[in-house]
């Protein structure tokens, strides 16, 4: 599959230079395609078929990792780690380590259980916006029920060691929780080797999908750990009157989902299968290197951390060093069709797969 047969399945890189994947990737007209046909079958139900869970486990489990019993679907990142909040029984006492400034939905759902007299541990962010797993260790002591981390901080781009990390949380017991919403379907995830227990992420990022879905993996290893905290009809075996809940992940799974957008979302997870996620992240690499010396060049601020290439990712942070000029740029920026995001301070970058050198260097050029 070549770049110019990808861009013809993205109609956003005919009339803008994409650069916002971090936000929300644009709809691909294979998902589109599949979501036409599934509405068609809303309007004629005659040979509709019964909509096929398991294709979108087997479809996660092989991008990420792990098996596709240990998978559950869910409509957002946010609803996956609250799920997991809410079903792992805390005692007074406990304490929960994660870093400051995390996305807030790894932040909210583990600060509401404060009200139970759990204590929140966080972990010094440096100045150079990186995170030591040792800073990690530090924190955590017998007391400590989870660690949790994004994969992909939103506000850098930063990737942390989430081996090492996971390491540093079961050497206590610790059961070692991820949010992938920027990292699934942009950089290699191994569950298994990078010793994750629990991961939420969401579908319409990287992932090529829409809002509204979403998964949530929890390993075997820990699933009996966790309580549901809204089952459904989909949580356990269809007995009236008894409830037996599945023995994986299925048992976090509640109800009725958008159909619809799930079916259209497995012709996104085929395409990353199809490209495959390390090309993707080599791409990645490659635009980011471009972007960093180019940035440079124009003598702006790179705020994400670039000096160890195994920290980095397709997102990059920078500002001109004053907010009123970052705010000008962010709106020439728009102007010209370039579609980037403005996040606190900062004007956040995110090539994909599908973008060119020649529209970096085009957008180099407004900088």
């Amino acid at each position: 599959m070549n770049l110019e047969h990808i861009r013809s399945l993205f109609p956003i890189t005919k009339e803008a230079i994409f650069l916002n994947s971090a936000s929300q990737s644009p709809l691909n007209l294979l998902v589109n395609k599949k979501l036409q046909e599934y509405l068609k079958t809303e309007i004629n139900p005659l040979y509709k078929k019964a909509f096929n869970r398991n294709n979108l486990r087997i479809h996660l489990s092989k991008i990420l990792g792990g098996s596709p019993s240990e998978y559950a679907l869910t409509t957002s990142t946010g609803v996956g780690l609250g799920i997991v909040a809410q079903g792992i029984p805390f005692k007074k006492g406990d304490n929960i380590v994660i870093p400051e400034r995390e996305h807030w939905n790894n932040a909210f759902p583990w600060l509401q259980l404060q009200k139970k007299g759990v204590e929140i541990r966080f972990v010094k962010v440096h100045k150079d916006n990186r995170i030591e797993p040792e800073a990690f260790e530090k924190l955590i002591d017998n007391k400590t029920r989870v660690v949790a981390v994004a994969a992909v901080r939103y506000n850098s781009g930063f990737r942390p060691n989430l081996s090492a990390i996971g390491k540093f949380a079961h050497k206590k017991g610790a059961i070692f929780v991820v949010d992938a919403a920027q990292a699934a379907g942009m950089i290699p995830i191994d569950v298994e080797k990078e010793q994750i227990d629990v991961m939420s992420g969401c579908g319409f990022k990287w992932l090529l999908g829409t809002h509204g879905t979403g998964f949530l993996y929890v390993s075997k290893k820990v699933v009996e750990k966790i309580h549901p905290v809204l089952p459904g009809m989909y949580a356990a075996e269809n007995i009236h009157d008894k409830l037996t809940y599945y023995n994986d992940a299925r048992k976090f799974e509640t109800g009725t989902i958008a159909y619809s957008l799930f079916d259209a979302w497995s012709a996104g997870l085929e395409l990353l299968l199809n490209i495959g996620v390390q090309n993707i992240y080599n791409k990645a690499i490659e635009n980011t290197d471009i972007l960093i010396k180019g940035i440079q060049g124009k003598g702006h601020q790179i705020v994400t951390p670039i000096k160890n290439k195994e920290e980095r990712t397709a997102i990059i942070h920078f500002n001109t060093g004053a907010l009123k000029t970052t705010k000008i740029l962010y709106n020439k920026l728009k102007e010209h069709k370039v579609l980037v995001s403005l996040q606190a301070e900062n004007i956040r970058v995110s090539p994909n797969f599908f973008t060119t050198k020649e529209e970096i260097k085009i957008f180099l050029s407004l900088i």
